[in-house]
C-alpha cells in the first residue's frame, strides 16, 4: 500500500520498445497499470517510455537483453527497487533471424541466436521474475507467439506463410 491506497498492478513487457510490445504497454497503461518498458536498445527503449507517459502511462524503463543473464538479473533488481514489486510478466521479446530462410539452408548461428532469444531468455526472464511473482496478490505471466512460431499453421494444407522461418 502507498499512502494508503494500494498500489498499480505492476507489469514488465519484455520487447516493448516497438510492434506489439508496444502495444501492449499501451494497452495496459489505459487500464492505469505501472508498466516496465523492456527492451535492449536504449534510444528505442526510452523513445517508447516518452510516448507511453505522454499518453497517460505510468511508464518506466528496463535495459533488459533477455540473452544475457547478467542484464535480465538487473532488470529484476531496478523492478523491485523502482516498483517494488511484479504482478505480471509478459514474454513478449522475440527475433526471427534473417528472412526469408529454408530449414536445409539456415546458418547454425541464427537457429542458436533465435533458440537463446526465443526459448532460452523466456526461461531465463521468467526464473529471474517469480520470486516477485510469487509475491503478488494475483500473479500473471504470459508467453506472447506469433504465427511465425506456429509448426501447425507453417504446415497447414494450403496455407502460404512463406519460407518456413527459424523462429
Amino acid at each position: 500500500m502507498i499512502d494508503g491506497m494500494s498500489r498499480p498492478t505492476i507489469a514488465l513487457v519484455t520487447g516493448a520498445n516497438k510492434g506489439i510490445g508496444f502495444e501492449i504497454a499501451a494497452g495496459l497503461g489505459a487500464l492505469g497499470w505501472c508498466v516496465g518498458v523492456g527492451a535492449r536498445d536504449q534510444r528505442r527503449r526510452e523513445a517508447a517510455v516518452a510516448k507511453l507517459q505522454a499518453a497517460g502511462t505510468d511508464a518506466f524503463g528496463v535495459p533488459l537483453d533477455v540473452t544475457d543473464d547478467a542484464s535480465v538479473a538487473a532488470a529484476a533488481e531496478l523492478i523491485a527497487g523502482q516498483a517494488g514489486g511484479l504482478d505480471v510478466l509478459i514474454n513478449n521479446a522475440a527475433i526471427t533471424g534473417n528472412l526469408p530462410q529454408t530449414p536445409t539452408k539456415v546458418e547454425p548461428a541464427t537457429v542458436r541466436a533465435v533458440v537463446e532469444t526465443n526459448v532460452i531468455g523466456v526461461i531465463r526472464v521468467t526464473n529471474a521474475m517469480l520470486p516477485m511473482l510469487r509475491d503478488s496478490a494475483s500473479p500473471r505471466i504470459v508467453n506472447m507467439s506469433s504465427s511465425v512460431g506456429s509448426l501447425a499453421l507453417q504446415t497447414a494444407p494450403g496455407s502460404d506463410m512463406g519460407p518456413v522461418p527459424t523462429a
